[in-house]
């Protein structure tokens, strides 16, 4: 892999910020109560995720506040988004009701000391201050009673900007999500309405009357944790993957795997070096997870312009000993057969065992976990200012434990250099065979090995 050159170590910058205010829809909007979906309530969307957007000076827009145009662009998307304004309240049982109060979001303004470019040539999660970025409104993260979206847009020195935003997952998946702060972007465009309808209709994900589970589903196996991956002084290192690398990592595939998608080609071999890496016991029960969007697999499709959470996880199982030893393409193998289980039977299948087991929530020991927000739109958000330099997750892992977590963005620089960045959490014992694994399949005379993360960027207020 190409070097990612690592974050800077020295750099002390100042935030300064105005106080949180709640951002309501320009327009009077119903007070109703709507029902989420089923997907939508699982326990493992129960949480909030992070998410960031970085913008480059624009000298077309000289004169013009970002702050400004976001905030009163953000007040418009709401009337057509309405829900977002509003506040989830607790139903029968453990159900999640949305009351649409109309309310609004959390917004902040903030300038802050630093400029874009002293955050790296390629900017990769996890971002680094991000309580800096994103201050944490005391009382504001609840999945209850609390606004549903945090947002901050800070001005950098250079005339750039940061939009980073907070959601209540429970609310939408990274589609939904990016769909919404695309309609923003539009409004601060002057477009009168989203180019995207807005759709709630959430019955259409919840589960069959009588709900029945007809396909195996090895998200939710109880599996010892044996502790094999050892989870202390998690580090973080970036890998870029062009198409160089990965056409290199296609030559160590037979013929019938050689078209398989970048997607499925990278988390196979970053599955099966990275297990290598940690070297579990060879009989452990190994797996990688990761969301498919189910949008297109029901008959008929969800209709464009649907919001809510249209994920559901996609499982691939063998033992360690059978992913270490057998060549490249059975690793591959196992992450397309995971895909191609996930049928529109499958997806009801899954969201009737949702509501069958109660408090059901993803098995994630002993689990290689990549997020891929490549083609969910983040960085095709406009505000005036152009295409962000970097739109996606601003971290790596979100839960009380770290986890073998990764995140895929797109990068291009404009100037020929496009493809993905892949950040991982590894044990800090095991970066250095990770790498040495990675290059059995990337190094071709000008590839490179990994490069880790340095110590985030310090702050101060």
């Amino acid at each position: 892999m190409s070097i990612i050159a690592p974050s800077p170590t020295s750099l002390a910058f100042t935030v300064r910020r105005c106080e949180p205010e709640l951002v309501a829809p320009t327009k009077p909007t119903p007070h109703e109560f709507k029902q989420l979906s089923d997907l939508d309530d699982q326990d493992c969307f129960r949480f909030q995720i992070q998410l960031i957007q970085f913008y480059r000076c624009d000298p077309s827009m000289h004169g013009k506040d970002p702050v400004k145009i976001i905030r009163e662009a953000l007040a418009q998307a709401l009337v057509f988004y309405h829900p977002y304004a509003g506040r989830l309240r607790k139903g029968p049982g453990r159900k999640l009701i949305l009351e649409c109060t109309g309310e609004g979001v959390i917004f902040i303004e903030a300038d802050a000391d630093v400029t874009l470019e002293q955050f790296g040539e390629i900017i990769h999660p996890p971002i680094p201050c991000m309580d800096k970025l994103l201050y944490d409104v005391p009382g504001s993260g609840e999945i209850l009673d609390c606004p549903l979206l945090l947002i901050q847009v800070t001005r950098l020195r250079c005339g750039g900007f940061i939009f980073a935003y907070r959601l209540n997952h429970t609310m939408s998946d990274a589609i939904g999500i990016a769909q919404f702060i695309g309609a923003v972007g539009e409004m601060a465009r002057d477009e009168c309405a989203p180019s995207i309808p807005h759709v709630w209709q959430r019955d259409l994900l919840n589960a069959r009357n009588p709900p029945r589970v007809t396909c195996t589903h090895h998200q939710f196996d109880e599996l010892p944790d044996t502790n094999d991956y050892p989870f202390q002084d998690m580090v973080p290192c970036s890998l870029f993957f062009g198409s160089i690398e990965v056409n290199a990592i296609r030559e160590h595939l037979p013929s019938h795997l050689e078209k398989s998608s970048t997607f499925d080609i990278i988390t196979a071999c970053i599955w099966r070096c990275s297990t290598r890496a940690l070297r579990p016991d060879l009989e452990t029960q190994v797996r990688v997870m990761f969301a498919i969007n189910v949008r297109g697999k029901l008959s008929p499709p969800l209709p464009t312009g649907y919001y809510g959470n249209a994920i559901l996880a996609a499982v691939a199982t063998t033992t360690a000993r059978k992913l270490c030893e057998n060549p490249l393409g059975y690793a591959l193998e196992l992450v397309k057969m995971a895909k191609a289980n996930v049928t529109m039977e499958y997806v009801h299948s899954y969201t009737d065992l949702v509501v069958i087991k109660d408090k059901l929530d993803l098995n994630r020991v002993q689990c290689y976990l990549p997020t891929n927000s490549t083609r969910v739109g983040f960085e095709e958000v406009d505000f005036g200012w152009g295409k962000p330099a970097y739109g996606g997750p601003a971290n790596l892992w979100t839960g009380p434990n770290p986890k073998l977590a990764s995140s895929y963005t797109s990068f291009s620089n404009g100037k020929g250099k496009n493809g993905i960045v892949v950040s991982i959490l590894l044990p800090n014992v095991a970066h250095e065979i990770f790498k040495k694994e990675l290059e059995v399949y990337t190094l071709k005379g000008h590839a490179i090995g990994g490069q880790y993360l340095s110590t985030p960027i310090k702050s101060s207020m």
